[in-house]
């Protein structure tokens, strides 16, 4: 079934079905007034057909689901108008001047007629695009269900039993120099992420908060690696509150920045994160130097393709994401749209 739709055999099903009963309808033409005429009369009123379909199914209806009705619908009368206007003077020709019915030349003579035929293959075209789209979402759910399913087995997996992990943490704490402050602090720092992701990551969505604390323990832990050559900015808006997001979506683009940061030695490498909300769209940007040529793979890989393939599920069409990507940097721009 997937490959029927992929090669549009739907369609092309539709159309000889469609013209093929037309025509078996009008074979009286090529006794009347010869072939030339019945092919005409086939490829003007299915081509017109084409027309207040496609308009229908390609501009109408999605203009409808984002909200758009007034625009729609005067897009698909303005459709159906041209559709009975040009099959009426067509009628007139064919029926009234070729054939020589003068009853026939009056201009609104098929009005009815060319109405209940628009309308007939419209909402049977119509009827069976729905039942498509109803179908492929469908199929796309049950891939999504089994790919939790799949990640959530791999996740059991790999699960550490988190009792064992946080009392050798705390253990490994106390037997810290009391004087070594910093050893401490960055094992607390450790232990409250590894915390987050085994506890607070488990609900569809989190408050930005506890992100953003999430991300400032990363990005310190990563700068215990860093000499004085690394400029390392993390920029926090205020007003970032009262709004969630999924956990760890963020995470893979700063993963990214400081796995592919530059290694000069002769000037400054810098990482920038910056995070802000305005009115209903929370952006968030990160920046890193590189050198390609100490570079040679690909600036990002697994993380950003997972990460980007995770907002077009969550987000669909409420998000923008700009990536840019030249000689001696690499920056990333993510704006949602917030519920």
């Amino acid at each position: 079934m997937d490959r029927f739709f992929r090669y549009k055999l739907d369609h092309v099903l539709f159309w000889v079905l469609t013209i093929f009963f037309h025509g078996y309808t009008r074979l009286i033409l090529i006794y009347k007034v010869g072939a030339g005429q019945f092919i005409l009369e086939l490829v003007l009123r299915n081509t017109l057909l084409a027309i207040v379909i496609y308009v229908t199914l390609l501009v109408v209806i999605p203009r409808l689901t984002n909200g758009k009705i007034l625009s729609a619908l005067l897009i698909l009368v303005g459709t159906l108008v041209f559709y009975v206007f040009a099959k009426n003077a067509h009628d007139v020709y064919l029926n009234g001047y070729v054939m020589g019915n003068l009853e026939r030349t009056n201009f609104f003579y098929n009005t009815l007629y060319n109405i209940s035929i628009v309308f007939f293959y419209l909402s049977f075209a119509t009827a069976l695009y729905l039942s498509k789209q109803w179908s492929l979402q469908r199929e796309l759910i049950r891939k999504i269900e089994i790919e939790k399913l799949n990640t959530e087995l791999e996740y059991l997996k790999a699960q550490i039993n988190p009792h064992f992990l946080f009392n050798s943490l705390n253990t490994v704490y106390f037997q810290i120099n009391k004087e070594n402050r910093e050893a401490r602090e960055t094992l607390s720092k450790f232990s409250d992420m590894l915390r987050y992701q085994l506890y607070e990551c488990n609900g569809h969505e989190i408050p930005v908060e506890k992100e953003i604390g999430y991300l400032k323990n990363y990005v310190e832990l990563q700068r215990l690696r860093k000499d004085e050559n690394y400029s390392i900015e993390f920029t926090c808006a205020d007003g970032l509150t009262n709004f969630t997001l999924p956990p760890l979506l963020l995470l893979p683009f700063v993963e990214n920045a400081f796995k592919h940061v530059s290694h000069f030695s002769e000037k400054k490498n810098v990482i920038n994160i910056e995070l802000s909300k305005a009115g209903n769209f929370f952006r968030f940007s990160v920046f890193n130097t590189k050198d390609n040529t100490l570079q040679k793979a690909e600036n990002g890989g697994i993380g950003l393709k997972n990460v980007k393939r995770r907002l077009e599920l969550l987000y669909k069409d409420r998000y923008l994401l700009d990536v840019l990507d030249s000689h001696e940097k690499f920056e990333v721009n993510l704006e949602l749209k917030l519920n």
